[in-house]
Protein backbone atom coordinates (compact mmCIF):
# COMPACT_ATOMS: atom_id res chain seq x y z
CA UNK A 1 0.00 0.00 0.00
CA UNK A 2 1.29 3.28 -1.12
CA UNK A 3 2.18 5.96 1.57
CA UNK A 4 -0.27 8.76 0.46
CA UNK A 5 0.77 12.04 -1.55
CA UNK A 6 1.29 14.94 0.02
CA UNK A 7 0.16 17.82 -1.32
CA UNK A 8 2.73 20.73 -1.02
CA UNK A 9 1.04 24.27 -0.95
CA UNK A 10 3.84 27.04 -1.73
CA UNK A 11 3.98 29.89 1.15
CA UNK A 12 2.25 33.22 0.35
CA UNK A 13 4.75 35.20 -1.22
CA UNK A 14 4.97 38.98 0.15
CA UNK A 15 1.87 40.91 -0.71
CA UNK A 16 1.65 43.42 -3.37
CA UNK A 17 2.18 47.14 -2.49
CA UNK A 18 -1.10 48.88 -3.19
CA UNK A 19 -1.33 51.74 -4.83
CA UNK A 20 -3.78 54.75 -4.15
CA UNK A 21 -4.75 58.02 -5.99
CA UNK A 22 -3.46 59.91 -3.07
CA UNK A 23 -0.04 57.05 -2.29
CA UNK A 24 0.79 57.75 -5.83
CA UNK A 25 0.64 61.53 -5.89
CA UNK A 26 2.79 61.96 -2.91
CA UNK A 27 5.18 59.77 -4.40
CA UNK A 28 5.40 62.00 -7.31
CA UNK A 29 5.54 65.05 -5.34
CA UNK A 30 8.53 63.48 -3.31
CA UNK A 31 10.45 62.30 -6.53
CA UNK A 32 9.68 65.59 -8.05
CA UNK A 33 11.11 67.38 -5.00
CA UNK A 34 14.07 65.17 -4.42
CA UNK A 35 15.20 65.77 -8.44
CA UNK A 36 14.80 69.28 -7.85
CA UNK A 37 16.85 69.90 -5.02
CA UNK A 38 19.85 67.77 -6.54
CA UNK A 39 19.27 69.55 -9.54
CA UNK A 40 19.44 73.26 -7.71
CA UNK A 41 21.69 71.97 -5.05
CA UNK A 42 19.61 73.86 -2.83
CA UNK A 43 18.03 72.38 0.92
CA UNK A 44 14.67 71.01 1.27
CA UNK A 45 12.92 74.00 1.67
CA UNK A 46 13.60 75.84 -1.20
CA UNK A 47 13.27 72.55 -3.53
CA UNK A 48 9.34 72.18 -2.07
CA UNK A 49 9.36 76.35 -2.64
CA UNK A 50 10.25 75.78 -6.43
CA UNK A 51 8.06 72.96 -6.68
CA UNK A 52 4.55 74.76 -4.93
CA UNK A 53 5.27 77.90 -7.47
CA UNK A 54 5.46 75.51 -10.61
CA UNK A 55 2.68 73.27 -9.34
CA UNK A 56 0.43 76.71 -9.11
CA UNK A 57 1.71 77.97 -12.71
CA UNK A 58 1.21 74.78 -13.96
CA UNK A 59 -2.53 74.74 -12.79
CA UNK A 60 -3.24 78.39 -13.55
CA UNK A 61 -2.09 77.64 -17.43
CA UNK A 62 -4.04 74.34 -17.90
CA UNK A 63 -7.32 75.97 -16.81
CA UNK A 64 -6.52 78.97 -19.28
CA UNK A 65 -6.00 76.62 -22.25
CA UNK A 66 -9.19 74.76 -21.36
CA UNK A 67 -11.20 77.95 -21.10
CA UNK A 68 -9.66 79.30 -24.30
CA UNK A 69 -10.71 76.05 -26.28
CA UNK A 70 -14.66 76.05 -24.79
CA UNK A 71 -15.11 79.23 -25.40
CA UNK A 72 -14.85 79.79 -29.01
CA UNK A 73 -17.64 77.24 -28.73
CA UNK A 74 -19.87 77.68 -26.24
CA UNK A 75 -22.51 80.61 -27.42
CA UNK A 76 -24.51 80.33 -24.32
CA UNK A 77 -23.56 83.04 -21.06
CA UNK A 78 -24.64 80.94 -18.86
CA UNK A 79 -23.41 77.71 -19.67
CA UNK A 80 -19.36 79.48 -20.27
CA UNK A 81 -19.72 80.65 -16.49
CA UNK A 82 -20.47 77.39 -15.29
CA UNK A 83 -17.40 75.79 -17.19
CA UNK A 84 -15.48 78.89 -15.84
CA UNK A 85 -16.66 78.69 -11.85
CA UNK A 86 -15.97 74.43 -12.24
CA UNK A 87 -12.53 74.41 -13.97
CA UNK A 88 -11.78 76.91 -10.76
CA UNK A 89 -13.05 74.57 -8.14
CA UNK A 90 -10.87 71.41 -9.85
CA UNK A 91 -8.08 73.69 -10.32
CA UNK A 92 -8.42 74.93 -6.55
CA UNK A 93 -9.59 71.37 -5.04
CA UNK A 94 -6.41 69.82 -7.31
CA UNK A 95 -3.75 72.59 -5.57
CA UNK A 96 -4.70 72.10 -2.11
CA UNK A 97 -4.26 68.05 -2.21
CA UNK A 98 -1.48 68.29 -4.01
CA UNK A 99 0.05 71.36 -1.70
CA UNK A 100 -1.04 68.87 1.10
CA UNK A 101 0.97 66.35 -0.29
CA UNK A 102 4.15 68.22 -0.91
CA UNK A 103 4.64 70.13 2.61
CA UNK A 104 2.57 68.12 5.40
CA UNK A 105 4.50 64.88 4.27
CA UNK A 106 5.26 64.23 8.14
CA UNK A 107 1.37 64.35 8.99
CA UNK A 108 0.82 60.67 8.06
CA UNK A 109 -2.30 60.76 9.49
CA UNK A 110 -5.30 62.58 7.12
CA UNK A 111 -7.36 62.99 10.51
CA UNK A 112 -4.54 64.02 12.53
CA UNK A 113 -4.29 66.74 9.78
CA UNK A 114 -7.69 67.63 9.45
CA UNK A 115 -8.75 67.89 13.25
CA UNK A 116 -5.96 70.28 13.70
CA UNK A 117 -7.28 72.66 10.70
CA UNK A 118 -10.62 72.07 12.23
CA UNK A 119 -9.82 73.46 15.37
CA UNK A 120 -7.47 76.41 14.31
CA UNK A 121 -9.79 77.65 11.78
CA UNK A 122 -12.82 77.52 14.10
CA UNK A 123 -11.52 79.16 16.65
CA UNK A 124 -9.68 81.99 14.15
CA UNK A 125 -11.51 82.11 10.89
CA UNK A 126 -15.33 81.40 12.37
CA UNK A 127 -16.80 83.72 9.45
CA UNK A 128 -15.22 82.49 7.19
CA UNK A 129 -15.91 78.70 8.30
CA UNK A 130 -19.10 80.22 8.03
CA UNK A 131 -18.68 81.29 4.59
CA UNK A 132 -17.32 77.92 3.54
CA UNK A 133 -20.52 75.68 5.22
CA UNK A 134 -22.82 77.86 3.43
CA UNK A 135 -21.15 77.74 0.23
CA UNK A 136 -21.68 73.84 0.58
CA UNK A 137 -25.50 74.42 1.66
CA UNK A 138 -25.81 76.72 -1.33
CA UNK A 139 -23.99 74.23 -3.91
CA UNK A 140 -26.20 70.69 -2.84
CA UNK A 141 -29.44 72.05 -1.65
CA UNK A 142 -29.80 74.86 -4.12
CA UNK A 143 -31.73 78.03 -2.60
CA UNK A 144 -30.85 79.84 -5.52
CA UNK A 145 -28.45 79.69 -8.50
CA UNK A 146 -26.79 82.16 -10.91
CA UNK A 147 -29.06 83.74 -12.64
CA UNK A 148 -32.23 83.63 -10.37
CA UNK A 149 -33.39 87.07 -8.76
CA UNK A 150 -33.70 87.11 -4.39
CA UNK A 151 -34.14 89.31 -1.72
CA UNK A 152 -31.66 87.97 1.04
CA UNK A 153 -32.53 91.04 4.57
CA UNK A 154 -32.68 94.51 2.60
CA UNK A 155 -31.18 93.57 -0.65
CA UNK A 156 -32.69 92.36 -3.57
CA UNK A 157 -30.91 91.44 -6.84
CA UNK A 158 -29.97 89.23 -10.00
CA UNK A 159 -27.45 86.79 -8.99
CA UNK A 160 -24.43 87.03 -10.84
CA UNK A 161 -21.62 85.04 -9.47
CA UNK A 162 -21.11 82.64 -6.67
CA UNK A 163 -18.03 81.64 -5.11
CA UNK A 164 -16.77 79.92 -1.84
CA UNK A 165 -17.09 83.08 0.47
CA UNK A 166 -19.85 85.49 -0.73
CA UNK A 167 -22.63 85.60 -3.73
CA UNK A 168 -23.11 88.82 -5.90
CA UNK A 169 -26.23 90.57 -7.00
CA UNK A 170 -27.07 92.93 -9.13
CA UNK A 171 -29.19 95.53 -7.18
CA UNK A 172 -32.45 96.07 -8.08
CA UNK A 173 -35.00 98.45 -6.31
CA UNK A 174 -34.02 100.54 -3.70
CA UNK A 175 -34.37 104.18 -5.24
CA UNK A 176 -35.32 102.80 -8.80
CA UNK A 177 -39.18 101.81 -8.94
CA UNK A 178 -40.73 98.57 -9.71
CA UNK A 179 -37.88 96.24 -9.26
CA UNK A 180 -35.47 97.66 -11.86
CA UNK A 181 -31.97 97.44 -12.14
CA UNK A 182 -29.64 100.47 -9.87
CA UNK A 183 -26.41 98.99 -11.79
CA UNK A 184 -25.03 98.63 -8.39
CA UNK A 185 -23.36 95.37 -7.60
CA UNK A 186 -24.03 93.84 -3.98
CA UNK A 187 -21.24 91.25 -2.43
CA UNK A 188 -23.40 89.39 0.00
CA UNK A 189 -21.45 86.64 2.44
CA UNK A 190 -23.06 83.15 2.11
CA UNK A 191 -23.20 82.92 5.85
CA UNK A 192 -26.31 85.46 5.20
CA UNK A 193 -28.27 82.39 4.32
CA UNK A 194 -28.85 80.43 7.62
CA UNK A 195 -29.42 84.07 9.77
CA UNK A 196 -31.65 86.01 7.13
CA UNK A 197 -34.91 85.30 5.66
CA UNK A 198 -34.20 84.18 1.62
CA UNK A 199 -36.95 85.16 -1.15
CA UNK A 200 -36.44 84.23 -4.62
CA UNK A 201 -38.50 85.14 -7.51
CA UNK A 202 -37.58 82.84 -10.15
CA UNK A 203 -36.90 79.58 -8.45
CA UNK A 204 -39.81 76.90 -9.87
CA UNK A 205 -41.94 79.57 -10.55
CA UNK A 206 -41.32 82.65 -12.70
CA UNK A 207 -44.26 84.84 -12.14
CA UNK A 208 -45.34 87.38 -9.64
CA UNK A 209 -48.87 88.54 -8.67
CA UNK A 210 -48.96 92.58 -9.33
CA UNK A 211 -51.77 94.95 -8.36
CA UNK A 212 -52.46 98.04 -10.02
CA UNK A 213 -55.24 100.65 -8.04
CA UNK A 214 -57.75 102.62 -9.78
CA UNK A 215 -60.08 104.71 -8.62
CA UNK A 216 -63.46 106.23 -10.41
CA UNK A 217 -65.52 108.71 -9.32
CA UNK A 218 -68.97 107.53 -7.40
CA UNK A 219 -70.90 108.88 -10.11
CA UNK A 220 -69.18 106.35 -12.53
CA UNK A 221 -70.96 103.35 -13.50
CA UNK A 222 -67.97 101.44 -11.29
CA UNK A 223 -69.39 98.24 -12.64
CA UNK A 224 -68.64 99.16 -16.62
CA UNK A 225 -65.37 99.82 -14.84
CA UNK A 226 -64.38 96.70 -13.41
CA UNK A 227 -65.52 94.94 -16.22
CA UNK A 228 -63.22 96.77 -18.70
CA UNK A 229 -60.09 96.12 -16.47
CA UNK A 230 -61.26 92.88 -16.67
CA UNK A 231 -60.90 92.60 -20.26
CA UNK A 232 -57.88 94.34 -20.25
CA UNK A 233 -55.75 92.19 -17.88
CA UNK A 234 -57.56 89.22 -19.62
CA UNK A 235 -55.98 90.25 -23.22
CA UNK A 236 -52.13 91.26 -21.74
CA UNK A 237 -52.26 87.57 -19.72
CA UNK A 238 -53.53 85.48 -22.64
CA UNK A 239 -49.97 85.36 -23.85
CA UNK A 240 -48.57 83.78 -20.70
CA UNK A 241 -51.13 81.67 -19.33
CA UNK A 242 -50.77 78.90 -20.48
CA UNK A 243 -46.82 78.78 -19.27
CA UNK A 244 -47.40 80.50 -16.51
CA UNK A 245 -50.07 77.13 -15.69
CA UNK A 246 -47.16 74.97 -16.68
CA UNK A 247 -45.29 75.88 -13.85
CA UNK A 248 -47.17 76.13 -11.33
CA UNK A 249 -48.19 72.40 -12.23
CA UNK A 250 -44.01 71.80 -11.73
CA UNK A 251 -43.76 73.40 -8.77
CA UNK A 252 -46.68 71.92 -7.04
CA UNK A 253 -44.35 68.57 -6.80
CA UNK A 254 -42.00 69.82 -4.73
CA UNK A 255 -44.21 72.87 -2.50
CA UNK A 256 -47.51 73.03 -1.68
CA UNK A 257 -49.03 75.82 -3.67
CA UNK A 258 -52.43 76.05 -4.00
CA UNK A 259 -54.09 78.67 -6.04
CA UNK A 260 -58.00 79.23 -6.78
CA UNK A 261 -57.57 80.71 -10.22
CA UNK A 262 -54.43 82.01 -12.02
CA UNK A 263 -56.78 84.57 -14.27
CA UNK A 264 -57.14 88.19 -13.44
CA UNK A 265 -59.27 89.13 -10.95
CA UNK A 266 -60.94 92.75 -9.92
CA UNK A 267 -61.69 93.64 -6.37
CA UNK A 268 -63.62 96.60 -5.18
CA UNK A 269 -63.41 99.06 -2.52
CA UNK A 270 -65.25 102.48 -1.21
CA UNK A 271 -62.64 105.10 -0.19
CA UNK A 272 -63.32 109.11 0.77
CA UNK A 273 -61.96 110.21 -3.15
CA UNK A 274 -64.41 107.08 -4.90
CA UNK A 275 -64.70 103.75 -5.95
CA UNK A 276 -61.16 101.73 -5.64
CA UNK A 277 -60.90 99.02 -8.44
CA UNK A 278 -57.92 96.62 -7.88
CA UNK A 279 -56.84 94.65 -10.73
CA UNK A 280 -54.60 91.60 -9.65
CA UNK A 281 -53.01 89.94 -12.08
CA UNK A 282 -49.66 87.70 -12.46
CA UNK A 283 -46.62 88.82 -14.20
CA UNK A 284 -43.11 87.48 -15.23
CA UNK A 285 -40.99 88.32 -12.10
CA UNK A 286 -38.49 90.96 -14.06
CA UNK A 287 -41.12 92.56 -16.06
CA UNK A 288 -43.35 94.22 -13.87
CA UNK A 289 -43.09 97.27 -14.47
CA UNK A 290 -43.04 97.39 -18.55
CA UNK A 291 -46.39 94.78 -17.72
CA UNK A 292 -47.90 98.26 -15.38
CA UNK A 293 -46.95 100.28 -17.86
CA UNK A 294 -49.06 98.63 -20.90
CA UNK A 295 -52.03 97.80 -18.78
CA UNK A 296 -51.87 101.63 -17.47
CA UNK A 297 -52.00 102.66 -21.39
CA UNK A 298 -54.34 99.89 -21.97
CA UNK A 299 -56.76 101.40 -19.35
CA UNK A 300 -56.43 104.91 -20.20
CA UNK A 301 -57.52 104.41 -23.71
CA UNK A 302 -60.07 102.06 -22.61
CA UNK A 303 -61.43 104.75 -19.86
CA UNK A 304 -61.18 107.61 -22.38
CA UNK A 305 -63.28 106.16 -24.70
CA UNK A 306 -66.38 105.06 -21.73
CA UNK A 307 -68.73 108.24 -20.80
CA UNK A 308 -69.83 106.57 -18.32
CA UNK A 309 -66.64 106.00 -16.21
CA UNK A 310 -64.51 108.98 -15.27
CA UNK A 311 -61.03 108.56 -13.03
CA UNK A 312 -61.62 109.90 -9.69
CA UNK A 313 -58.54 112.20 -8.31
CA UNK A 314 -57.84 114.64 -5.20
CA UNK A 315 -59.61 118.11 -5.79
CA UNK A 316 -60.57 120.87 -3.60
CA UNK A 317 -64.33 122.12 -3.52
CA UNK A 318 -65.71 125.36 -2.48
CA UNK A 319 -69.17 124.30 -1.11
CA UNK A 320 -71.40 127.12 -0.63
CA UNK A 321 -74.79 126.85 2.04
CA UNK A 322 -76.31 129.80 0.92
CA UNK A 323 -76.93 128.14 -2.23
CA UNK A 324 -76.02 124.09 -2.13
CA UNK A 325 -77.07 123.65 1.50
CA UNK A 326 -80.50 123.05 2.87
CA UNK A 327 -83.04 125.36 1.93
CA UNK A 328 -83.94 126.64 5.05
CA UNK A 329 -80.32 127.64 5.24
CA UNK A 330 -80.41 129.22 1.47
CA UNK A 331 -83.59 131.32 2.00
CA UNK A 332 -81.89 132.35 5.64
CA UNK A 333 -80.36 136.19 5.85
CA UNK A 334 -77.03 136.53 5.77
CA UNK A 335 -75.26 137.78 8.72
CA UNK A 336 -73.55 141.40 8.51
CA UNK A 337 -70.33 141.36 7.60
CA UNK A 338 -70.46 137.89 5.69
CA UNK A 339 -69.37 137.11 2.24
CA UNK A 340 -71.51 135.90 -0.66
CA UNK A 341 -69.72 132.68 -0.23
CA UNK A 342 -70.52 132.16 3.48
CA UNK A 343 -73.59 131.59 4.92
CA UNK A 344 -75.00 132.62 8.56
CA UNK A 345 -75.41 129.49 9.78
CA UNK A 346 -71.77 127.59 8.99
CA UNK A 347 -70.78 129.34 6.29
CA UNK A 348 -68.60 127.45 3.43
CA UNK A 349 -66.55 124.31 3.85
CA UNK A 350 -63.69 122.83 1.55
CA UNK A 351 -63.69 119.20 1.37
CA UNK A 352 -61.88 116.70 -1.04
CA UNK A 353 -64.44 114.46 -2.82
CA UNK A 354 -62.04 113.13 -5.42
CA UNK A 355 -63.18 114.20 -8.25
Amino acid sequence: MSLPTLLQIPAPGPAAPTTSPGAVTGRLLEAGREMLASAIGTGDFWAKVFLTVGLLLGLWATRRVVLRLVEPRVNDPRLRYQWAKVTSYIASTLGLLSLAALWLSGLRSIGTFLGLLSAGLAIALKDVVADLAAWVFIVFRRPFEVGDRVQIGPNAGDVVDLNLFQFTLLEIGNWVEADQSTGRIIHVPNALVFTQPLANYTAEFQYIWNEIGISVTFESDWRRAAELLREIAAEAAASHAEEAEAQLRRATRKFFIRYAHLTPVVYTEIRPDGVLLTLRYLCPARARRATAATLHEMILDAFGQEPAVQIAYPTSRIFRNNEEGKISLRDGALAPGTGPGQAASGGGSVSDDGR
